[in-house]
């Protein structure tokens, strides 16, 4: 059984702790479109590209039980005006203001 609502950031840990390509630049665009009209985004991928990574870093990267500062400050994300705003403030449910 999976952990649905919170999963916290162990996941996205383990990923960076091997050879990870940054991506985190996807974060910055996910941001700017939050709290639109028009917010929907899909990340569509190839087979064996990386959904399962991607899925892990965001819920590392928005997901409130968790303190993901460590993980995500030698990243491309961590200069993104967006990043502490966002960073470790929502539960999977949340719908932002």
């Amino acid at each position: 059984m999976g952990i649905y609502i919170n999963p916290g950031n162990a996941g996205f840990e383990a990923i960076i702790n091997g050879e990870y390509i940054d991506k985190t630049g996807m974060i910055a665009l996910i941001n700017r479109n939050m709290g639109k009209a028009k917010n929907l985004i899909c990340i569509s991928r190839p087979r064996r590209f990386g959904k399962s990574y991607a899925a892990q870093m965001l819920s590392a990267y928005y997901d409130c039980s968790c303190d993901s500062s460590r993980l995500f400050d030698g990243f491309e994300i961590a200069g993104d005006s967006s990043y502490s705003t966002n960073l470790n403030k929502y539960t999977e449910t949340t719908q932002p203001a």
